[in-house]
Order: C-alpha cells, then sequence, then structure tokens
C-alpha cells in the first residue's frame, strides 16, 4: 500500500481506528473535564491504591504508576487478575478501570475487594461494573464508549491522574496535562495520514518494520511501560508479532539471546531514549546496540519529547499508536476486529 495514497485509508479501516488515533488530543481534553466535574467521595485515610484492569484499561494504571513512583508516598498497584493481594483492605482504595465494564477479571476483582471492605471507584462506559457499581453506592466516573478499549487511552488514564491528585496523593500536574495536550496535536500533525511518508516518521518507522518483528527496549520507569504498550498496539493493530523488554534487566539475560545470528535476522529493534537518562544507562543501550547491531536486522531509536515526563510520555506512545497504524494498513488488515480475543471471551463465557 501507499501509505500517502488518502483514497485507500477507508477501504481498509472500515472502523476508523485512524480516526480514534487522531482523537487522542480532544479525548484526553474531554477526560479532564469528565474527572475534575466529578463529585469525589471523601474516602479517608488511603494506604494503598490498586488499580483493577486489563489490556489497555490497565495500561491507563500502569502510567501513572510509573509516572508517580518517585514522588508519591502512597504506592500504587496494577492489578491484572482474579484474585486481589493480600494487603487490600478497609485503608486500600481500589479503583476498577474496565473500558466496557464486562472484563470478567476487572469485575471479579471489584467483588473480593467490596467483601475486604475496601474503598471503591470505577471508570467505565457502563456494563456490569456500572450495574454493580450504582447498586453498591459506588461512585463512577463515565467515560464515551463506542471505541476499541487500547483508543481510549486518554479516557483510562487522564481520570486516574486527576483523582490521584484531588485526593492529595501527588502534585497538582495541570499544566503538565495541558502541555501534553498542545504537544499531542502539533505530534498529529507531524505523524496524521496527511504527512508524507518522506516528513513522516511513523510511516517511516511502519516501512522499517513491515516483514519484520519489530522488539521495543525500554528502560526501567516510563519507558518500560511505553514499551509494553507499543508492543500490544503493534499485536492487536497490525495482528503483528512483537516483543519488549527493558534495561538494565536486559543486560544480564537476553543480551546472551543475540549470539545466534540465524535466529535474529527478522528482529527490528526500536530503542526508546530519553534526555534524562542517566549516563550508566546511556552506556548500557550503547554497548548493547554495539553487540546486536551485526545480528538485528537494524537498530532504530526513538527519542522521547516534550520538557515533562508525561510530555515525553505520551510522545513515544502517540508515535507508536501511528506506526501500529500504518503497519496494520501495509499489512492489508482491518487494525480495529481482534477475532482472536472475541473468540477467547466465547468460548470462557461457556463456563459461566
Amino acid at each position: 500500500m501507499d501509505l500517502d495514497q488518502l483514497t485507500d485509508y477507508g477501504q481498509l479501516d472500515p472502523s476508523g481506528m485512524g480516526e480514534w488515533i487522531e482523537d487522542l488530543p480532544q479525548q484526553c481534553q474531554q477526560a479532564r473535564r469528565l474527572a475534575l466535574d466529578f463529585a469525589l467521595p471523601a474516602f479517608g485515610e488511603i494506604r494503598q491504591v490498586v488499580i483493577l484492569g486489563m489490556g489497555g484499561s490497565a495500561i491507563g494504571g500502569d502510567l501513572l504508576r510509573v509516572l508517580l513512583e518517585r514522588e508519591a508516598k502512597t504506592p500504587f498497584f496494577v492489578n491484572r487478575a482474579y484474585d486481589l493481594p493480600g494487603f487490600v483492605g478497609p485503608e486500600t482504595l481500589v479503583i476498577a478501570s474496565s473500558y466496557s465494564g464486562n472484563t470478567e477479571e476487572t469485575l471479579a476483582g471489584y467483588q473480593e475487594a467490596k467483601g475486604r471492605g475496601a474503598k471503591l471507584l470505577a471508570i467505565t462506559t457502563g456494563g456490569k461494573l456500572a450495574q454493580k457499581a450504582e447498586a453498591d453506592g459506588v461512585g463512577t466516573i463515565f467515560i464515551p464508549g463506542g471505541l476499541s478499549p487500547r483508543a481510549a487511552l486518554g479516557y483510562s488514564f487522564v481520570p486516574l491522574l486527576i483523582t490521584a491528585w484531588r485526593l492529595g496523593l501527588c502534585s497538582d500536574k495541570s499544566r503538565e496535562l495541558e502541555a501534553t495536550i498542545r504537544s499531542l496535536k502539533d505530534l498529529r500533525g507531524r505523524y496524521g495520514k496527511e504527512a508524507p511518508t518522506e516528513q513522516n516518521l511513523a510511516k517511516q518507522l511502519a516501512r522499517k518494520v513491515y516483514g519484520r518483528i519489530p522488539l521495543f527496549y525500554g528502560v526501567s520507569g516510563y519507558r518500560s511501560v511505553v514499551a509494553t504498550r507499543l508492543k500490544g498496539q503493534i499485536n492487536e493493530n497490525a495482528k503483528n508479532l512483537a516483543f519488549y523488554n527493558v534495561f538494565p534487566e536486559l543486560n544480564h539475560n537476553e543480551l546472551v539471546g543475540w549470539e545466534e545470528p540465524a535466529l535474529t535476522r527478522q528482529i527490528e529493534v526500536l530503542v526508546l531514549r530519553d534526555k534524562n537518562e542517566s549516563a550508566r544507562i546511556r552506556t548500557r543501550i550503547q554497548v548493547t546496540e554495539d553487540i546486536i547491531r551485526p545480528r538485528a536486522s537494524e537498530i532504530v531509536e526513538l527519542w522521547a519529547e516534550g520538557e515533562s515526563e508525561l510530555e515525553r510520555m505520551f510522545s513515544l506512545i502517540y508515535l507508536g499508536d501511528y506506526l501500529s497504524y500504518y503497519l496494520a494498513l501495509l499489512n492489508q488488515i482491518d487494525p480495529a476486529p481482534v477475532k482472536v480475543i472475541d473468540r477467547l471471551k466465547g468460548e470462557l463465557a461457556k463456563l459461566g
């Protein structure tokens, strides 16, 4: 496909995933209004925050966790399972985040948290979660429906961030959030389908990755979660295998796996970089790249843009969203449906 031939987009993207990606800045603005207008309950003392979620909803929790990990005195934990950790109790705020409202792991966690007397909050479009929350008198931030959960990151992240600062669990991030929204609007002009390939980094990366297996290397902190997000976007949008790992941990195991080049020639390595990374991390990245360069298809460095960590985090996320979208089109596949996941859910539903 010619990614600059705009007339082809509608045929390959009938559900409008491209428009959903383009709408992220407005989505963040609307999510901010919804979260600020929400009548936040008086929870009292909060010793821990547990965010229940899977897939796109859980990523919002992980982004909040890493963004606040050096600032917040209250620990944040993201629970991607049916069962809750043993510490959850009356002094724990449990936020159930499910875009559809029907995620079975999240619903199970909600019920267990309720049974343990935890403080509860819900973020959803509706579904069973909204019904349970209404019946239990639990406050719910309602977000707009009609999207794929992975395309609703603004709705799954921004309310969490604003709730955290409204509860006094972190500093007010309103200035950083406003700058991030402005940055996303600028990046949309650079990565959107109207921007030609020779000026569009996202289209160029999609060409590089096409026919190969992308491997994202992040760094412990926000880039580790961004690497997870980018890997998932490639999987779901482009229906393409992708993997990720994180410095410095990968230097203690995966680096050795590059010694057999016959297995690595089709791997396109994308390293997530940040201007504020430490000298030791810079050295680890440089030496690692020197070791694997002769064995990989190619190594590409993706540099975060922006002043605040929030802004830099979303600059890489948005680039990855567009990359996954263009790769889907090059793969001649509709980016929206996830038929194999729907099949799995159908089989699980038969179990009751």
